[in-house]
């Protein structure tokens, strides 16, 4: 696990679909990786997947598939 104090200079960024009640993830590109943090808790931590383990993701969200 890493801390945004570890990721100096990354740009994070909410989906423009945030609705403002603070229950929001926030992404961050990294080279070949995506970063990923809880909005309202960002030192609790990141978790960086690869690009594509991160489409896939998004995918299976979308899908509403649970696994």
């Amino acid at each position: 696990m890493s801390t945004p104090h570890d990721l100096p200079g990354v740009q994070w960024r909410k989906s423009s679909r945030s609705s403002g009640s603070g229950q929001c993830v926030e992404v961050a590109a990294l080279g070949g990786l995506v970063a990923m943090r809880d909005s309202k808790a960002p030192a609790d931590g990141t978790l960086a997947l690869s690009r594509a383990a991160f489409a896939d993701l998004l995918a299976r969200a979308g899908r509403g598939d649970p696994r």
